[in-house]
C-alpha cells in the first residue's frame, strides 16, 4: 500500500492521522481510496468535474504530478503521496508593515 501524507486542514477529516495506508493503481485511485475510508476528502481535493484544485499540489515521492500524468500518474506499493495545498496571502508591499 502506498502512503499518503495528509494537510494539517485535512486530518480532521482522518479523525487527526497524519497518513494513510491506502491501495490503488494511480493518485485517483489512492484520493477514491482515501475519500472512501474518510468521506470528505475527495472534495477537498477535487473540483467538480474530478480535477484536482488549482490550489492543491500532490507529490508521488518528489515529483509534482502535474509534471507527470497528473491524477493517472501511476503508484507503487512503497511510494510516498504527499497533499500540499498552496500557502497564499501576506502584504505585495512589505514596507506598509514596518513600522518607523
Amino acid at each position: 500500500m502506498a502512503t499518503v501524507y495528509v494537510p494539517t486542514p485535512i486530518r480532521r477529516l482522518t479523525g487527526g492521522q497524519a497518513k494513510v495506508d491506502v491501495a490503488g493503481a494511480n493518485v485517483a485511485d489512492l484520493i477514491q481510496a482515501v475519500d472512501a475510508a474518510y468521506p470528505g476528502v475527495a472534495e477537498r481535493l477535487l473540483d467538480d468535474d474530478g480535477n484536482l484544485k488549482r490550489f492543491i499540489n500532490v507529490f508521488v515521492n518528489d515529483d509534482e504530478i502535474r509534471t507527470l500524468d497528473g491524477l493517472a500518474t501511476p503508484v507503487g506499493e512503497k511510494d510516498k503521496i504527499s497533499i500540499v495545498p498552496a500557502m497564499a496571502g501576506g502584504s505585495s508591499n512589505r514596507t506598509e508593515n514596518r513600522r518607523e
